[in-house]
């Protein structure tokens, strides 16, 4: 059961946006965890690192899939499946505070890792077509923030105001 108005569909559609977001660079990383190089010439992965992108994978999509409870009913209301909690009505803060907080930290990771776009740092490619498909890959990260911060008043609005 919900308890706020229905999300507008445009916040519906940006949060169905924002995992599709993180899916291009979370996909190219999982090439690497297997050995492939990606074009990155000179490249030596240490011990650590293919579970470690597998994971960061992971973890990005699915912080991105959270986006969709601000526009879901389990946003609102705590599944019934879930022990303890099932049932009970999310506070509104407890999803708006650490959205803003995520649209603020991703803001400054994003605006901090492409610092030096289109030059990439210290990355060099086997061939321009692989440092092409890097940004691809990397380009629609910086939807995240924002996609996440407008779904974040959305949700705000429908669920503190009137």
């Amino acid at each position: 059961m919900r308890d706020g108005r229905p999300a507008p569909r445009w916040a519906v559609v940006a949060a169905h946006i924002v995992p599709l977001t993180t899916l291009p660079s979370g996909l190219w990383r999982v090439p690497l965890a297997l050995g492939f190089p990606m074009g990155l010439v000179g490249l030596q992965i240490q011990w650590w690192e293919p579970p470690y992108f597998i994971a960061l994978s992971l973890v990005t999509e699915g912080a991105a899939l959270l986006t969709l409870g601000l526009v879901r009913p389990w946003g609102e209301r705590v599944p019934r499946r879930v022990p303890l909690l099932g049932g009970r009505r999310v506070p509104p803060l407890a999803a708006v505070v650490p959205a803003s907080a995520g649209a603020v930290a991703l803001g400054l990771i994003w605006a901090y890792a492409f610092r030096d776009f289109p030059e990439l740092g210290n990355f060099h490619f086997a061939h321009g077509g692989w440092k092409v498909l890097m940004i691809a890959a990397y380009l629609p990260l910086l939807l995240w923030a924002p996609l996440l911060a407008a779904v974040t008043v959305a949700y705000y609005r429908r669920r503190c105001r009137g």
